[in-house]
């Protein structure tokens, strides 16, 4: 077992390991191979592991009308509050320890954005149908809802077995590009998460054409096999097409077990929506900033390491 599992995670002899790709890259990098228009997914759920590193670059760039497809929490929220947003396909759009996102809020009643509300369930089908290249799965949920009322586009199939039943077909959410954020992960694109919940974050990668994964550590493959916990690789290189070393790349959000939901920033970052210059104000000081100069401004490197983490 251990022969075939370390094969997978790339443990090849000394001698050959320089034909393998270093997948290092930089969030500018990244975010220079993304286009306006394009229908990106993004991993974590709600206010825990969103990539905020290469969401922060992508919010200062030129790229526009995109279809972001996600789990929401802040990264929705800034995208919309920049106006980079056009179509929203979601399950939720929340902050966890505030219910919900205030600047989506803001530009979802202004009808600034298209919008797709789903089941939570009925998203990750659609992600898993992307993955197994089918245009669509068949699932119960959402069935005699609003979703189907709203979403006029939806479809339904009937079992062909004996059965009969009637369900709904999931359309496959297909991916331009994919972004998430892991503990660690190796300059070859291999990726672990070592807090409790991966939530969907290979399913983004599997749908999706480009696959780009910031991490808070870039570590030797050794390193990540060492442990025993071979449940924790998450990706393997075959779905990484860029890796971005970002040291509390995913904060305000949670990356346990680095760091918990920064409870206290997401109050500002959620007050100001409600302020005239609110949003300016904003992401003058903790968006239009480099990496390190953003750890300052929420208070260093030591007090983002100590927040505790939040019990579901």
């Amino acid at each position: 077992m251990q022969a075939s599992v370390t094969s997978w995670f790339g443990l090849v002899p000394e001698q050959n390991r320089g034909n393998l790709v270093n997948k290092r890259m930089s969030a500018a990098d990244v975010v220079s191979e993304l286009r306006s228009g394009m229908t990106i997914g993004i991993g974590g759920w709600g206010a825990r592991r969103k990539p905020m590193a290469l969401v922060r670059e992508l919010v200062r760039s030129d790229v526009t009308d995109l279809t972001i497809v996600a789990y929401g929490g802040p990264d929705v929220g800034m995208l919309c509050a920049a106006g980079k947003v056009r179509k929203l396909i979601f399950g939720f759009v929340s902050l966890d320890v505030i219910p919900l996102e205030a600047h989506f809020r803001k530009a979802r009643q202004a009808g600034q954005i298209e919008v797709m509300e789903l089941d939570e369930g009925m998203l990750q089908w659609g992600l898993r149908a992307a993955c197994y290249r089918l245009p669509f799965l068949p699932i119960r949920a959402g069935l005699a809802t609003d979703i189907q009322t709203l979403n006029t586009e939806l479809r339904t199939v009937q079992s062909p077995y004996a059965d009969g039943e009637t369900l709904l077909a999931m359309p496959a959410l297909n991916l331009d590009a994919a972004l998430v954020h892991v503990d660690q992960a190796d300059e070859r694109g291999n990726g672990q998460v070592l807090g409790p919940d991966p939530y969907f974050d290979d399913l983004y990668c599997g749908a999706a054409k480009r696959r780009y994964v910031s991490c808070e550590r870039i570590v030797d493959t050794a390193a990540m096999t060492d442990s025993g916990c071979v449940h924790t690789l998450l990706l393997d290189r075959g779905l990484v097409d860029g890796v971005v070393e970002a040291p509390f790349g995913a904060h305000p959000t949670s990356c346990s077990p680095n760091y918990g939901i920064d409870a206290e920033h997401l109050r500002t970052y959620s007050a100001s929506a409600k302020e005239e210059t609110g949003w300016a104000d904003y992401r003058a000081k903790f968006v239009d900033v480099d990496d390190a100069s953003y750890v300052n401004a929420v208070g260093g490197a030591e007090k983002v390491s100590s927040i505790p983490h939040t019990i579901f």
